[in-house]
Formats: C-alpha cells, sequence, structure tokens
C-alpha cells in the first residue's frame, strides 16, 4: 500500500517538488477560466483572478481537503447574474457574498457539512446541466460576435440559429479555432499539445488573430464585401495594476429581502457543488483520503468572505482545476497554494500578454463547458443509471430553466421522493417512517468483524443516519453491508457505499456488499435503483463472437462477472481513476498462474472534468510475490521533454531498460533480478503501452483506451502467453 503522505508542513518539506509541478499545470488551467468566469458573471475580469488566486492563498490554510482546488467555479454564474438583476450593482452582490461566506462558516462550526448528502446525486446534476444550458446561452453570441441581447435562455438559444447570419467572422474564426482545439486536444496523440492544457491553448491560438486581425485599435474589416468593426472593445480589459481593480461591498441593501434571496441562492449553490466535488475528488485521490467537509465548509466561507470583501466572486472547490491537479501527481494540500502563487505571478508579469487576450476566446471555453454539463453524453449516462434517475434529472432541468435555481433543486427533490413513494407501494405514514425510523442496524461480532443491515426506505432523505453508522466502523475492519431488508435502495445511497467500500478497502479492511440478488432495476447498472429481482442478461454480437472464442480455445467467459473491483484499484493507474463496471471476462489458468481479459469502464475525472472510456485490459496473477513497477511506452514528445519522468507516490524512476519507455519500479534491486534479458526482449518488441505491478498480478493494456477486437485480442493472448511462460521460468 501507498505511503500517505504527511501533512503540514511535513508535507510541504517532504513534496514540494510533486506538488509545484502539479500547481504549474493547474494554474494554466485555472487563468483563462477564471477570467471567462468573470466576463460571464457580468464583472470585471480581473475579479476571477483575485478570486483564484484568494481560492489558492488563503483556502489552503482552513480547509479540509487534501487535492482539491479552490477558486470561481461556472456553477456560480447563473447565482451572480441573476443576484446583479436582483440587487442592481455589483457592490450590493459583493456584499451578499461576504455575507454568504460569514454563513457557510457557521455551517461549518456546527457540523452540517453532511447535508450535502441530502441533495440527490441526480438532482444535483440536473442542476449542474440547467446552469450549463444558462451558460451556453449567455456566452455563445460574444463567441459568434452578434451582439444580440435575448430574453429567456430558450430565446437566447433559438436566436443564435436565427441569427447567425449576423456573426463577425473575424471574431467567429477565433472561436471556431478555440473551440477545434477543446474538442480534439485529448485525442491528438501528439505529446507536444499535451504540454500545456486545452484552456491555454484557446488563448495562444487566439493572439496570432488578434494581432493579425490588428483588434488593438478600432477600424473595419471588410468580408465578402460587407464591413465589420473589430477594437479593444473585443478585448479582454484588465487594469495595469492589479489593486486598482480592488471595489468593496455595500451593505446598505442588507435588510432587503432581495438581499436575502441572493444570499441564499450563492450559500445553498456553492455550498452543494463545493461539498459534492469535494467527495468526488476523494474518489480520484490515490490514496483515498477523506474530506473532513465541515471544515472544508469553514474554509471556502473564510475565503468567499475575502474574495467579496476585495471585488471578488465566491470560492468553491473546482473539479475541473482538481482533477488536473491529481492527475499531475499533486501529493498535499500545497498545491493549491502553489497555485494561487502562480496566479498572482501571471498577473505581475503576464498583464500586456492578457490585455490582448479576446473576450470570443473565453467565451467559446464557457460554451465547451456549458455544453459539456448539459451534452447528450449526460442524459445517456443518466439514462443508463436507470429511466427513473433520467426523470429526476431532466425534471430539475425544466424546473430550473422555468422558474430559476432554488425553484429547481426544491422541485428535483420532490420529484425524486415522489418517485420512491410510488415504488415503494405503502401509505405516507409507512414511507416516512421507513426513513427516519428504518432500523438499520450495526452489530459489532466477536471476531472483530462488523455487520451493517440496511432496512426500510434507503435514499437521500436517510443518508445521513447511514454516514453515522459508517462512521462508527473503525479503520481496517472487516465490514458485511447486508441490503436484503431494504425495500428501496436509491441510487444515491449506493454512491455513498460503494465510496465508503472503495475508501475502506484501501485502508486495509474489506467491505461485502450484498443482498441486493432479490430486486430488481429498470437498468444493468450496478448502482441503479433497486427494488426487486433483476432479468437476465442477454449477450451481445460482440459478446457472442467473445463467447464463441473462449470456448474454442478452452478457456472460461462470463458476460457480467462478479469482479472484485477493489483488487484493480491497488494497480497505481487506477487509485485515481474510479473503475465503474467489468464485463466479458475471457479467464483461464495454467500452471498455477491465473489470467484473464475484460472490458471496463473507469472515469478520468469528475463532473464536467469528466471522460468516461471502455477498454481492453489484461491481468496476469502469479501465486507468489514479485516486484512493483510501471512500464510506460513513451510518445515522441517524451523523449524530448520527459514530464511524466518526474516521482510517483513510492516509485523511483529506473532508466536502464529502454529509452523508448517510463518505468518507475517500488525497489531497484528486486527490478533488477526480476528484469531478465528474455523480459526485457519481451518488454522492447512488444506493442503494449502499459504494464504494471502490483506485487502478485500483472495489468496490461494498449494505448488506445478502447475496447479490443477479435485481431487486438490476438496480439494481447500472445503477449501474454509470453509473459507468463517467462513468469512460469
Amino acid at each position: 500500500m501507498a505511503i500517505i503522505p504527511k501533512t503540514g508542513f511535513s508535507g510541504l518539506r517532504e513534496n514540494w517538488q510533486s506538488d509545484l509541478l502539479a500547481a504549474l499545470s493547474v494554474s494554466l488551467v485555472a487563468l483563462p477560466l477564471a477570467l471567462g468566469i468573470a466576463v460571464a458573471s457580468d464583472v470585471e475580469p480581473i475579479a476571477g483572478i483575485i478570486s483564484a488566486i484568494i481560492g489558492g492563498v488563503v483556502t489552503t490554510f482552513f480547509r479540509g481537503s487534501f487535492l482539491a482546488i479552490n477558486g470561481p467555479a461556472a456553477g456560480l454564474i447563473a447565482v451572480i447574474l441573476a443576484a446583479i438583476v436582483s440587487l442592481g450593482h455589483i457592490n450590493f452582490v459583493l456584499a451578499a457574498i461576504v455575507v454568504s461566506g460569514a454563513l457557510q462558516v457557521v455551517l461549518g462550526l456546527l457540523k452540517l457539512g453532511r447535508l450535502a448528502d441530502v441533495f440527490h446525486s441526480s438532482v444535483i446534476h440536473g442542476i449542474l446541466a440547467a446552469i450549463g444550458v444558462i451558460i451556453l446561452a449567455k456566452q455563445i453570441h460574444y463567441a459568434l460576435g452578434t451582439g444580440i441581447e435575448s430574453d429567456g435562455v430558450i430565446q437566447s438559444l433559438i436566436d443564435a440559429f436565427v441569427h447567425f447570419d449576423q456573426s463577425n467572422p473575424f471574431v467567429l474564426m477565433i472561436s471556431a479555432a478555440g473551440l477545434i482545439f477543446l474538442i480534439w486536444h485529448s485525442q491528438i496523440s501528439y505529446k507536444f499539445f499535451h504540454f500545456l492544457p486545452a484552456p491555454m491553448w484557446v488563448l495562444l491560438v487566439s493572439l496570432p488573430f488578434v494581432f493579425y486581425f490588428g483588434f488593438s485599435e478600432t477600424h473595419s474589416l471588410d468580408f465578402f464585401g460587407k464591413a465589420y468593426e473589430v477594437g479593444p472593445s473585443l478585448l479582454v480589459s484588465i487594469p495595469d495594476n492589479i489593486w486598482d481593480a480592488i471595489i468593496y461591498p455595500d451593505f446598505s441593501k442588507v435588510n432587503t429581502v432581495p438581499f436575502w434571496g441572493a444570499v441564499t441562492m450563492i450559500t445553498l449553490i456553492a455550498s452543494i457543488e463545493s461539498l459534492a466535488s469535494s467527495k468526488a475528488v476523494d474518489k480520484l485521490d490515490p490514496y483515498k483520503r477523506r474530506t473532513d467537509l465541515n471544515k472544508d465548509l469553514i474554509g471556502i466561507g473564510l475565503s468567499t468572505m475575502v474574495s467579496g470583501a476585495l471585488g471578488g466572486l465566491p470560492i468553491i472547490t473546482v473539479i475541473v482545476r482538481s482533477s488536473v491537479n491529481v492527475h499531475n501527481n499533486a501529493k498535499t494540500k500545497w498545491s493549491n497554494l502553489y497555485h494561487g502563487i502562480f496566479l498572482l505571478i501571471f498577473v505581475f508579469l503576464a498583464t500586456p500578454v492578457i490585455q490582448m487576450v479576446p473576450l470570443c476566446a473565453l467565451a467559446i471555453l464557457l460554451v465547451f463547458t456549458g455544453y459539456k454539463l448539459a451534452s447528450p453524453k449526460v442524459f445517456r449516462a443518466m439514462y443508463a443509471k436507470g429511466v427513473e434517475q433520467l426523470v429526476f434529472f431532466v425534471g430539475t432541468i425544466a424546473i430550473t430553466l422555468t422558474a430559476g435555481l432554488l425553484w429547481g433543486i426544491m422541485g428535483g427533490l420532490f420529484l425524486a421522493l415522489a418517485t420512491h413513494f410510488l415504488l415503494a407501494k405503502v401509505s405516507p405514514v409507512v414511507f416516512f417512517r421507513m426513513i427516519f425510523f428504518s432500523g438499520s442496524k450495526l452489530s459489532a461480532l466477536k471476531d472483530g468483524s462488523y455487520d451493517l443491515k440496511v432496512k426500510g426506505i434507503a435514499n437521500f432523505l436517510s443518508a445521513i443516519a447511514l454516514d453515522k453508522l459508517l462512521a462508527m466502523i473503525p479503520s481496517g475492519a472487516k465490514v458485511r453491508i447486508d441490503l436484503a431488508e431494504a425495500r428501496l435502495v436509491d441510487l444515491s445511497i449506493q454512491e455513498n457505499l460503494h465510496v465508503f467500500q472503495s475508501i475502506h478497502n484501501a485502508g486495509g479492511g474489506t467491505v461485502a456488499i450484498s443482498g441486493l440478488e432479490k430486486h430488481i432495476s429498470s437498468t444493468s447498472h450496478k448502482q441503479g435503483l433497486k427494488v426487486l429481482t433483476s432479468s437476465a442478461h442477454r449477450l451481445t454480437a460482440r459478446e457472442m463472437r467473445l463467447e464463441e472464442m473462449a470456448k474454442s480455445h478452452g478457456w472460461d467467459f462470463e458476460a457480467e462477472p462478479e469482479g472484485n473491483l477493489a483488487f484493480y484499484e491497488s494497480f497505481y493507474f487506477f487509485k485515481s481513476r474510479p473503475l465503474e463496471v467489468m464485463t466479458d471476462r475471457i479467464s483461464g489458468k495454467q500452471n498455477e498462474i491465473k489470467w484473464e481479459f475484460y472490458d471496463v469502464r473507469f472515469d478520468e475525472g469528475a463532473y464536467m472534468a469528466s471522460e468516461a472510456y471502455k477498454i481492453t485490459l489484461g491481468c496476469i496473477i502469479v501465486p507468489y510475490e514479485i516486484p512493483k513497477f510501471i512500464i510506460e511506452k513513451k510518445g515522441l514528445f517524451d523523449r524530448f521533454v520527459p514530464i511524466p519522468a518526474h516521482r510517483d507516490i513510492d516509485y523511483v524512476m529506473y532508466p536502464d531498460l529502454s529509452p523508448d519507455f517510463v518505468v518507475k519500479v517500488e525497489n531497484r534491486d528486486a527490478f533488477e533480478q526480476f528484469m531478465t534479458d528474455e523480459f526485457k526482449s519481451l518488454i522492447q518488441r512488444s506493442q503494449f503501452h502499459h504494464l504494471e505491478s502490483n506485487g502478485n498480478a500483472l495489468l496490461i493494456f494498449n494505448d488506445q483506451f478502447k475496447l479490443a477486437d477479435l485481431k487486438e485480442y490476438d496480439r494481447l493472448i500472445s503477449f501474454s502467453t509470453q509473459l507468463r511462460e517467462i513468469l512460469r521460468k
């Protein structure tokens, strides 16, 4: 098990290099997003940077999370816009932000951080999707350069298509170039393009257009006989001195209803999104540390107060930047501090460059962000979790867009509760008794293990009570969670149980979840809402081909194996990439060496940063201990700029294999003995991308994140056969 990094100043001294490198990547993402969020919120662009700096420099010292990044977020754009409309001026909104931060501190001191569990996950996703639609509607006209102000979200989207012919072509060219980078950045195999994050590429690509078209001076340009105006009004406007940008809150409306309406919405949305994001980052943490949500509320509340007092936006945990932080091998909370310092340096050194960034480049960033929050992929993902989850999700979106965010949250939760009531088929009195007086019980057994029997209606309203029971289980204990007597088990509860399982297993314990055999669901998703017994699985055409191939070789095939996903989290690759589903396993055994090939789905990142991948993996399990190592094939750019080659967790670099590979090992001497000439030769001539040992098993996959076809299976099987023969010797 990986050695957990030290905390506090000891952690700073121990891991400053890893945290500094991660923070540099994060700051390059944070700069364009902070500018774009501020512009979209109808405040000065510098306000976004001020917020991001405070989110890094101030929040770090008070919060309860380890790898999260704090700053302004796209999810609050709609809230700030609504607050400006209701209060009439940004100074009044700043006062509401300060008061909202104070309320968050109070909520944290009262230890109410777990209240986030009361908000159904599908409803939260619905709110975020609705916010995505609002962002898309508000920013698309800036990206097109139409200059049209529309009433209403839907009308704004309609006008974007109706008045597309009025677009400024010189603005549209910049937006199109940025959009191409955003769409294709993750698909481009050339490592050079991954040296900088996609948002920073959008800004850099826009600069040549700005200089070529002469945006620094107001003038007209002809395009097919029609004149279009360009000039400084299309560029980001920030002062040469950051201190000149500071504005102060005005509390004169503190005794009005609109003021407290704004405070309520800022507090509610900021707290829900931040706490949900903190829990999502915990899933990505390779060390499976858990955020102190109460302390986190205090930290973001204090920094929100400071931000509002200096003219900035509310501070929350931001999932996109946090995902970048995790995947760039940050170890401690100090990476958040470093990213704030980097942003401060950028402002002082790069202000002239920032002033040349076109507003349309920021707009296309927000358009893309809004689209990702409400893309068809999100709708498909919700449907995959169950038709009822899609109903909650779509219902929340519809209510939010027509009645506002607060009504959207309340309406979505009511819709979920009403659906659970109909599925439970009991009277209202019995229904609520089964939620709040369910009879769920935790028992400590004589052998030191624990049994948790979940009864009644296990839904989002019972989440806090269930969390209290789980919190009573000591680290390292053997736990059995029995859901057999639960009349209904909601998606939110299952998500919480699987997070507990992952973190508890990582701490040396074991968690077995059972009792759902007699429940049915509207979906095959393992975490879908359960009520009775599920139907049989029908093989797809691909599965039938795999089954036929397996039978022809005398191997075993299972379309829906009972795989131990927790076992695969012992591989470093999956420590920050949560495994969701394992299917289509082909397995066998030869000379005490077990092997299997299977398809998995895993997520990289979470929420708007999430990218879902389906990939075919190979695993060879040996009955003895082998050295822990990671071998990855280099891309062309890695050979000149070895960014991936810095130290990871407890691994050190091993440079003696080949210049074509990055090799990281836990113990150099043990790996030297293991790395025979035959093994080295096999690796050097192979086509795989990633080979990793967790100490008693080897994980193999190629460089394409996709499911293998039969021809690729032949290559994987051939390689694994040769590898098994070497291991047998």
